[in-house]
Formats: C-alpha cells, sequence, structure tokens
C-alpha cells in the first residue's frame, strides 16, 4: 500500500528493505520556511509570525551537525563508498568549517541521508535531485561521492522563471535568476530510461520533415558519412559504382546499405545515397527544460517553491515503469505522489512537518485524487494513542517533542540542544502591535520532578515572555498534579480585555489527544472569529 510518513527521512529511511526502490525524487529543503509559512497558514488561518526564529533551516554546526561530520568518513565505507572519497570528507569540513559553517551544516545534513537512499536503490534504480544554484556544484561533488561519477547521468536546468522579469535595468548588476538544476544518476550501468515516453510532438511536422513519398513524410538525412574515425576496412566498400563518401568508410556495413535501399529508405540525389529520416513519436527532450511551466493556479496548495505536475511527470515517466516504486523523502506538498499515482506507479512520500502530512493527505490524496486512507494509502509516524506517542518518544524524543508542540499549533525550535529549557513556542494576539508568545517544554520522561516546573518559571522571567507551558507524556499521580500546578499559580495571571490567563499551564498528551489546548488569548483572531481558546473540559 502507498505511503505517507511523518519523520525524518533519515530515520524512516533506515526501516525500509534495501534495493527496494526504483526512484527517488528529492528537492530538499534549503530555505523552507516559506513553504512551512504558506502550509501553516492554511491549517491553521494565521500567518507565520514574522518574529518566529523558531522554524527555519538555520544550518548550525551544533554538537549534532559536528557528530555527523565526524562519523561521515566510517558511514560511506559501511555504505561502499570508495576508501579514497572517505578520506576527502575527512579534509573537506576542515575548508568550510570557518568559511562557511552553514553550508557545511547542511552539506553534512543531506550526505547523511542520501548515503542511505543508495542503499535503497534497485540496481537499475535512479534519483533525481533538485536544487538551486546556491548549493548545487557542492552537491555534485556530495552525489559523485556516494553515487559513483560513473553513474552520473546528466545536470538538467529547468527554466522556472520566462521572460526578462520587471526587475529596472538601473537596478541590476547581475544576470537574473531563472532557472533550478536537477542532478540525475543512476545506482548502476543498466538503468530504466522510456525516451519514448517523454519525447515531444513536433510542433510543425511539414516544416520539420518537407518531403514526402509512398510511405510518408520525410527529410534527407546526411548521406552514409561517418564520425572522423581511423579507416575501417570492412566498411570501405563500393556500391552501385558509388564509393564511401569518407575515406573511413560507410556508416553501416552492405547488407545494411543493401537492406535499406530496397526498402525504400534511400534517396539517390547527385549519385550519392541519402538517407531518410521519418517522424517518430517526436523529440527526446535535451537537458535544458524550457517546454514546463511552473504550476498552475489549479494545481497550487500555497507552496512558495512547489514544482509542477508536468516536471515530476516527466521524471517519472522516463525512469520507472508502471508498478515501480517512487520515493520522495522530502515530499512537501506532495506533487510527486500525484504524478507517481497518476502514472500508475506505487509511492511513499515522507515529510518532518506535520502541517504539511495533513494537508496533503486532505487536499492532495483525498481532495484531489479522491484516495481514501487505510484503503489507498496509509499515514504513519503520527501517534494517535498514548501508545503511539510513547512508542515516538522511545524511537526519537526529539521528534515526539517537535511533534507535540505543533499539536497545539507550537513551533518547534531549530536547534536539538542547548535550547535553555524552550522546546518550542506559541503565538496569540493581545491587540498589541506584536505578536505575544508563550514557550513550550516538552517532557516524555516517566519521573518528572518538581524542578522542571521551576525551571520552566526561570525561563519564563528570563526570556521576557507572558507565558509558558509545559506539555507531559505521562500522567501525574494526584499528589504531584496538585504540586506542579501549586506552582504553576505562583506565576500569575496574563490580563487581556478583562480576562485572565494563568501565565503557566501544563497539558498531558492524552490532553492534547482528546483535543485539550492551552488556555491563551484569541489565536483564533487572525480568522475573525474572536473567540478566546479555551481548553476543552
Amino acid at each position: 500500500m502507498n505511503r505517507l510518513y511523518y519523520g525524518d527521512c533519515l530515520t524512516i529511511m533506515r526501516d525500509m528493505p534495501p534495493e527496494s526502490v526504483d526512484l527517488i525524487y528529492l528537492d530538499p529543503p534549503f530555505n523552507s520556511n516559506r513553504d512551512y509559512s504558506a502550509i501553516y497558514k492554511d491549517e491553521t488561518g494565521r500567518p507565520l509570525p514574522d518574529q518566529l526564529e523558531a522554524f527555519s533551516d538555520s544550518w548550525a554546526l551544533d554538537a549534532v551537525r559536528e557528530r555527523a561530520i565526524r562519523t561521515m568518513p566510517v558511514l560511506m565505507r559501511e555504505a561502499g563508498v570508495d576508501d579514497d572519497m572517505a578520506e576527502f570528507w575527512r579534509a573537506w569540513p576542515n575548508a568550510l568549517r570557518k568559511t562557511q559553517p552553514g553550508l557545511l551544516a547542511y552539506l553534512s545534513y543531506m550526505a547523511e541521508r542520501l548515503l542511505p537512499m543508495r542503499g535503497l536503490l534497485k540496481p537499475t534504480g535512479s534519483i533525481y535531485l533538485h536544487c538551486d544554484d546556491e548549493v548545487v556544484h557542492y552537491m555534485k561533488v556530495v552525489m559523485d561521492s556516494i553515487f559513483g561519477r560513473t553513474n552520473f547521468r546528466n545536470h538538467i536546468s529547468w527554466q522556472r522563471i520566462k521572460g526578462a522579469g520587471k526587475r529596472s535595468q538601473y537596478a541590476i548588476r547581475n544576470y537574473g535568476h531563472s532557472s533550478d538544476m536537477i542532478l540525475f544518476y543512476s545506482a548502476g550501468t543498466t538503468y530504466t530510461f522510456n525516451a519514448g515516453s517523454i519525447a515531444i510532438l513536433y510542433d510543425n511536422i511539414e516544416k520539420s520533415f518537407p518531403l514526402m513519398d509512398g510511405k510518408g513524410r520525410y527529410k534527407r538525412r546526411s548521406p552514409f558519412r561517418p564520425p572522423g574515425l581511423g579507416p575501417r576496412p570492412n566498411l570501405c566498400y563500393e556500391y552501385k559504382g558509388v564509393f564511401p563518401p569518407h575515406p573511413s568508410g560507410w556508416t553501416v556495413k552492405r547488407s545494411k546499405l543493401v537492406e535499406l535501399d530496397d526498402a525504400g529508405e534511400i534517396e539517390w540525389a547527385g549519385q550519392k545515397p541519402w538517407r531518410k529520416q521519418r517522424p517518430s513519436s517526436g523529440i527526446v527532450p535535451n537537458n535544458i527544460w524550457a517546454d514546463i511551466n511552473t504550476p498552475s493556479r489549479s494545481e497550487r496548495l500555497g507552496y512558495a517553491t512547489q514544482k509542477p505536475l508536468a516536471l515530476l511527470d516527466r521524471i517519472i515517466r522516463a525512469s520507472s515503469n508502471e508498478g515501480d516504486l517512487v520515493l520522495d523523502p522530502f515530499c512537501g506538498c506532495a506533487t510527486t505522489l500525484e504524478a507517481a499515482h497518476r502514472l500508475n506507479r506505487r509511492w511513499v512520500g515522507i515529510d518532518i512537518a506535520i502541517h504539511a502530512i495533513k494537508r496533503v493527505a486532505k487536499v492532495r490524496l483525498q481532495d484531489r485524487l479522491g484516495l481514501t486512507e487505510g484503503t489507498d494509502f496509509t499515514i504513519e509516524g503520527v501517534p494517535h494513542s498514548l501508545e503511539g506517542a510513547r512508542d515516538l518518544w522511545q524511537r526519537d524524543p526529539y521528534h515526539f517533542q517537535k511533534w507535540a508542540v505543533e499539536q497545539v499549533d507550537g513551533f518547534v525550535t531549530a536547534r536539538r540542544t542547548g535550547d535553555g529549557g524552550i522546546d518550542g513556542r506559541l503565538y496569540f494576539d493581545t491587540g498589541a502591535a506584536h505578536l505575544a508568545g508563550m514557550v513550550l517544554e516538552v517532557k516524555g520522561g516517566a519521573n518528572i520532578g518538581i524542578g522542571v516546573v521551576r525551571d520552566l518559571r526561570g525561563v519564563l522571567e528570563r526570556e521576557d515572555v507572558p507565558m509558558a507551558g509545559l506539555i507531559v507524556l505521562e500522567e501525574l499521580g494526584e499528589r504531584k498534579e496538585r504540586n506542579f500546578r501549586r506552582e504553576m499559580a505562583q506565576a500569575g495571571d496574563l490580563d487581556v480585555g478583562g480576562i485572565l490567563y494563568p501565565r503557566m499551564q501544563m497539558l498531558t498528551v492524552q490532553d492534547i489527544l482528546v483535543g485539550r489546548r492551552f488556555q491563551t488569548p484569541s489565536i483564533a483572531r487572525a480568522r475573525g472569529e474572536g473567540q478566546p481558546n479555551l481548553p476543552l473540559g
């Protein structure tokens, strides 16, 4: 069954069967805050706060990235990457660490995820990496390292913007940016490529093939003149009194020349044989794709960087067959999944944003494609029960924190460590010029002491924010909960328009699963509803 996963593709791909995927297309994040903002607004009815710093591609060399960089040569060797390339990864980080640390963090993030993709591809599979000109040349080195320089097939330039744009000629100090780059690699020398399925029909067949005979249209091709090779004695023969048009000989053997002549596929003109070329189904595109427009209005789901269906249609047609499995590990608004489904391919999509998963399931899969969850596809990795939340906590504590924060309409912090007790922030409107915020902390362990509340209260004062919220995985005992709430009450209340809101609040995962939320001033006010966001029950 088709699958939509919520989670980090690194964790999910490690559990997938090796050599099980026919085609991988990925459009990985580099500055995905624009997309997250659009999806968040569509899902919640509220714009992403301008002052938000939580969700961003701030590729920093934190402890997680440094550890990944140190272990990369070992991971490469374990994946079968050439030893010289693995050693290269020991030297490269030193060159980038001081000059471009953010880029180094991004490259290590991508390399860490491309390694399992190599293992997932079938021997006949292919991978297409979509990126922009800021990182494409660095990513080419990464892809060469992991998939092998000899498996590089092409560098596709997709012209996503037509025309010269509207910028003033006096303001331009550089050429415009109108294209994206797609790096195309195969897993080996024998790979799927259906050239006929992506051939482009001729715009004017009469102009392209102006001659006619009893079989239809054709055009003259150069006489049987070979490329500039050395003499080939077996092809240096005389035919009907005509000697080969080049010292190297003919391009075909005598038997083939006779066969073409008998079939009427040779035109004799000026005592020279000219081969007839007839129209096929069309012309196979070269690596400059200027015939695919950006997504139409009917396609758009609100993603700033959304790719058109026609682009994925071409890639999937060319490099897979019906029934094959297509993987998009950064599926976003799931254009890949729709294109794959329409072409009768199986698919797996992965995304790390819960709002994207919700929107994909509702708008893309259910509304647009008419698919039914549980019958046509499954959503995995999203806890629907306390047991599921516990399982997520055991497998990936950071992702559990992220899920909990996003479930209450908050934004996760970008850093996994050293966050000062802040795992996320929830924003609300108090009528002031800027949105106010509630700092959020998530605890998944079973033994949580009163010190957690006291530390969070310290964060409340240190960060100078109006509210703080605590999310705990397990239910507290009656006595402990009473102590926690007594400590929280000492932080006082927030008065907004005559309504008092506790400055410190607590929810359990079970509360969240049944729909309870933090009591805050109206975060729904941006939707024009104007009602306080009160907890259920």
